[in-house]
């Protein structure tokens, strides 16, 4: 019975010619994917029309893969499990369709009941090149959007903007009013009026990833930097590959392959796109057998707080006694690892083997691992890629526990392909990964579960330098939805110099937050990050040991996640279980807002909460706050103040 309701999900129709539709529906009814033989798809929920798109490929021979024949059908309706993750396990069901287009080649669509997505499968033993993959969406309106455009925009040079970081605030823009000069980089999200909508895309390695530009109308078109023909050291400190030159196709691939996912992640409500969980679905299974030595957790981190310890009898700075306090720091309050951001190495030398005389980082490693702290290192790009396996073999031999790598700042094939083996050698030196300076994760922390966090995200570092203006309070409430769909984030929250709007003032050595202390301490809760920061220096957790108790408690791993509220770019409110406790943190942009929270899922005659909320005071003095612990009940409202939060740890009594 249950195969023959699949089968009615495919409608076979002739149309004018010889021309024929495909129907894919999710296992819910709810998501129509009408799909033409010239690859030609419309998407369609609740029966509202959304979008459609287009996909072909052109290759280098000059053929162009556009026509699509003999459907074939499965469904699937299985558990994966999801380690180092907001869930210990994620459903994955959906219906699928595979079309036969050439010799070699087929499309696999899926329909799942949160959204759609599509790749390309290479089935051959030759050598191909890809010179383009056509990627287009054309709207059934001029539908807004929030847009992240590349943050440093030459008019219509591609080849500038192709480097960038991957940190960019949201522009609000309907459709027609998107550059068709200026790159955005994924996720997108669609307001589709009733129906929300992330344009995404997940399993890039060795393919490049995709950026988006206005077409024409209410039509958007993707675009891929083509792949690297030669490079030469330069960008920051010269520690960056920058291309030189480029090939004339998008991806060289040899041998049997998939192509990247290009998602649809659809949903009725906001808080739809916060859950969904597509990304890690449709990426490679993990490559590592045994991940027992996959160690997540939180790490006492130094560069933001820019090495500020006061009250000691040594100077601070890089150098032994100043890390040596924060390890004694991290131990005392049970935090996993310390960092060594930039200055641990030699500056400009063009290798990681050589360290700054202020440091004895053998004996500084003994002495972490005596306190049962781990030695996170920092490095750029270009010396960690060019001793790649001289490196990780090197300080996993000396204790080192994993390495945080910065600017990458590419997302075309050779860097994709790196950043994957990279995953690939590290693994097999049992050493932890925290990429910085590049693209979401895009499913690599499915695929390489020892990839624990990556940033993609303009974070807190930049409250070191932005201008008073900057509403990084909006972009908080937006990134939860957009953003984190893309898989976990380095935000690097956990501030305690807390401002509110009319307060800010951006200093670089004493750095501080936009919005209330508890609003930073939700972030614990809301944000994914497998591997999450400490950013501000020991002396100021030390003095305020009340909220360092509240971020040293809260896992970074999950049983359960479940996103109870929440509107694009005013306010959330996640809760995540593990074991029997619940962690729950709620925000909001600038506007002050009342928030009642449902309890009832818990039988809450058994728990009781500790409370950090916004104190009466926190919309004059964003530091104030109060605790409070009582009894669970099934609803409770909570005050937020501009920029405000609150976060709760719920135990059993």
């Amino acid at each position: 019975m249950k195969k023959a309701c699949f089968l009615l999900a495919l409608l076979t129709v002739c149309l004018s010619g010889f021309s024929r539709e495909y129907v894919l529906l999710s296992p819910d009814g709810a998501l129509r994917v009408v799909i033409s033989d010239e690859l030609e798809y419309t998407v369609s929920y609740g029966g509202k029309k959304i979008y459609t798109g287009v996909t072909a490929l052109t290759l280098d021979n000059g053929k162009t893969l556009a026509k699509a024949r003999s459907p074939k059908l499965k469904s699937v309706d299985t558990l994966v499990s999801s380690p180092f993750y907001r869930n210990t396990s994620v459903a994955d069901k959906y219906n699928g369709m595979t079309l036969h287009v050439d010799k070699d080649w087929t499309v696999e669509f899926r329909a799942y009941d949160d959204g759609i997505a599509y790749h390309w499968v290479y089935g051959g033993r030759k050598s191909v090149n890809i010179v383009d993959e056509t990627v287009r969406y054309t709207f059934a309106e001029d539908f807004d959007t929030f847009t992240p455009y590349v943050r440093d925009y030459w008019d219509g040079d591609f080849e500038k903007q192709f480097h960038n970081s991957f940190e960019s605030i949201y522009q609000e823009l309907p459709i027609s009013h998107l550059s068709d000069t200026h790159l955005a980089f994924l996720p997108v999200a669609v307001d589709a009026r009733d129906v929300k909508m992330l344009i995404t895309e997940s399993d890039i390695a060795g393919y490049p990833g995709l950026y988006l530009l206005h077409d024409k109308g209410t039509t958007i078109k993707g675009v891929h930097p083509r792949c690297p023909k030669s490079e030469h050291a330069g960008g920051y400190l010269g520690m960056q590959s920058v291309v030189s030159e480029r090939e004339d196709y998008i991806a060289a691939i040899t041998g049997a392959r998939g192509l990247p996912w290009r998602m649809a992640i659809i949903s009725p409500d906001d808080k739809g796109l916060a859950a969904s969980q597509l990304t890690y679905l449709l990426a490679s299974p993990s490559r590592i057998a045994d991940i027992s030595w996959i160690k997540p957790g939180k790490a006492a981190w130094d560069w933001w707080n820019s090495w500020d310890l006061t009250g000691v009898d040594f100077e601070a700075g890089v150098n032994q006694n100043t890390y040596k306090y924060y390890i004694d720091f991290a131990a005392k309050n049970g935090i996993e690892y310390v960092i060594l951001d930039d200055g641990w190495s030699v500056p400009n030398c063009g290798d990681l083997f050589s360290v700054v005389p202020e440091l004895d980082l053998p004996e500084l490693i003994r002495y972490a691992e005596g306190k049962g702290v781990g030695i996170i290192l920092w490095a750029m790009y270009l010396p960690f890629e060019k001793d790649l396996e001289k490196v990780c073999r090197h300080y996993s031999r000396m204790g080192v526990k994993g390495f945080k790598i910065d600017f990458f700042d590419r997302n075309d094939q050779k860097m994709t392909a790196f950043l994957d083996h990279a995953a690939e050698v590290a693994a097999r030196y049992h050493l932890i990964l925290d990429y910085h300076g590049t693209y979401m994760p895009a499913g690599i922390n499915r695929k390489w579960p020892n990839v624990l966090n990556t940033e993609g995200v303009s974070g807190q570092e930049v409250m070191r330098a932005v201008t008073r203006e900057r509403d990084q309070m909006r972009y908080d409430v937006l990134i939860p939805f957009i953003r984190q769909a893309g898989g976990p984030m380095d935000y690097t929250q956990g501030a305690m110099r807390n401002s509110t709007y009319q307060d800010f003032v951006p200093v670089e050595r004493h750095a501080g937050s936009q919005g209330t202390r508890c609003h930073q301490l939700a972030l614990y809760a809301i944000f994914d990050s497998p591997l999450n920061m400490l950013c501000d220096t020991p002396i100021n957790y030390e003095r305020e040991q009340e909220c360092t108790d509240y971020i040293a408690a809260i896992p970074t791993v999950w049983d359960e996640t479940v996103v109870l509220d929440g509107e694009l770019g005013e306010y959330i409110v996640t809760a995540r279980r593990k074991g029997d406790d619940w962690f729950i943190g709620g925000i909001t942009n600038w506007t002050p807002r009342d928030i009642t929270i449902d309890l009832s899922f818990l039988h809450v005659e058994d728990y009781v909460g500790d409370w950090y909320i916004d104190g009466c005071n926190a919309h004059r003095n964003a530091t104030d706050y109060k605790r409070v612990k009582e009894d669970i009940t099934a609803k409770k409202t909570i005050h937020l103040a501009p920029g405000g939060g609150f976060a709760v740890r719920i135990t059993k009594k």
